[in-house]
């Protein structure tokens, strides 16, 4: 049974601040170092290093931060959008349990501030057409954008504004609260997650709105941010850290991309008591209805803040969930469960000591 061992990240810092000017490379190769370090195994030991990222231009970030890190090995880049950053520890998990190797970084990263501009070729012969996102299906009547369907996924639910607010003030009152500092790495000076603030019912009712009830308070800031979690085999583990007990990635209805990890955590959790679960925060009222919908005990659910209090940097937002609770876990079973554009979901289920608890 493959384990973590070992899980860091950055801070999560909105598009545009400290880590603005920061590569890729820069973001991440301290971040696995790190993991390294924390578990006292050396570069040359690491069989793969496999990385999340949905906005870069290709080019294989993943063994461009492997190089800039020192270590060997040729690298593997993902992109499964918002759900890649899990979706990297799973494929890790996979070749460690199919003995094709003992020890892999993976995880995810993602600099909005340096994405690339990008530009679509005409092929009648026109000039190019300036686009920011990729299409996630192949037919432009069922593609919505994500504040689209998030709204479309709150009509439906009944899941008014005042309800999405009081999620967000919590997320943000959680986060403020808690420390993180062991699970992040120094880096340009940031030691901690910058977003998080006091909501107040005032601020909350002047947000401007992305897209009907949905409004900047209710929605993930884009942000840059790696994250990272080591994987070993039990060999290399000897009785450490987590162990994983199941995971699953889904494809849903890509007009209701939120509500696509209920189907994920629905294959891996049988309904035993958590005592931790991690849902990504893209949207509130998407974790609301993934919690409600998986029958999730919202009392566990993201109790240091999330992804509202710190950002959504994309690829590597699935990663982070997996470091909190790496971090958080210390008795127990946790869940981490992430949607990504297209309707795509993602869950992940691990437990401290032998996974028998």
């Amino acid at each position: 049974m493959a384990r973590l061992i070992a899980a860091r990240r950055t801070a999560v810092v909105p598009k545009g601040g400290a880590f603005a000017q920061l590569s890729l490379e820069e973001l991440a190769a301290p971040v696995l170092l790190a993991c390294l370090a924390d578990a006292g195994i050396s570069p040359g030991q690491v069989d793969e290093v496999i990385l999340s990222n949905a906005l870069g231009a290709g080019g294989n970030p993943a063994r461009r931060v492997a190089l800039a890190a020192g270590l060997a090995v040729a690298g593997l880049t993902i992109d499964r959008q918002c759900a890649g950053g899990l979706d990297a520890i799973l494929l890790a998990r996979a070749l460690v349990d199919s003995g094709a190797a003992e020890v892999v970084l993976a995880g995810g990263v993602e600099s909005y501030s340096r994405r690339p501009l990008r530009l679509r070729t005409d092929p009648d012969g026109g000039p190019p057409v300036a686009y920011d996102e990729a299409p996630f299906t192949p037919w432009p009547d069922r593609n919505p954008g994500m504040a689209e369907a998030a709204e479309a996924l709150a009509q439906r639910l009944g899941l008014g504004r005042d309800q999405q607010e009081a999620w967000a003030m919590e997320s943000h009152a959680k986060a403020l609260n808690s420390d993180h500092s062991s699970e992040i790495v120094a880096l340009n000076g940031v030691t901690r997650d910058t977003f998080p603030r006091r909501l107040t019912p005032a601020l909350l009712a002047r947000a401007p709105a992305v897209h009907g009830g949905i409004t900047a308070a209710t929605a993930a800031v884009a942000a840059d941010a790696a994250a990272v979690c080591l994987v070993v085999s039990d060999r290399v583990a000897k009785g450490r850290g987590l162990a994983i007990l199941g995971g699953a990635t889904v494809g849903g209805d890509p007009m209701e991309p939120g509500t696509a990890p209920i189907a994920a955590i629905r294959r891996i959790w049988d309904g035993e008591p958590l005592a931790m679960a991690e849902i990504m925060e893209a949207y509130a009222v998407q974790a609301i209805a993934v919690v409600e919908g998986a029958g999730l005990d919202p009392a566990v659910v993201n109790p240091g803040g999330g992804g509202l209090a710190r950002g959504h940097p994309v690829g590597a937002s699935g990663t982070v969930l997996a470091v909190r609770l790496f971090h958080g876990l210390r008795r127990g079973r946790g869940l981490a469960a992430i949607a990504a554009a297209g309707g795509i979901g993602t869950a992940l289920l691990v437990a401290s000591g032998a996974g028998e608890e």
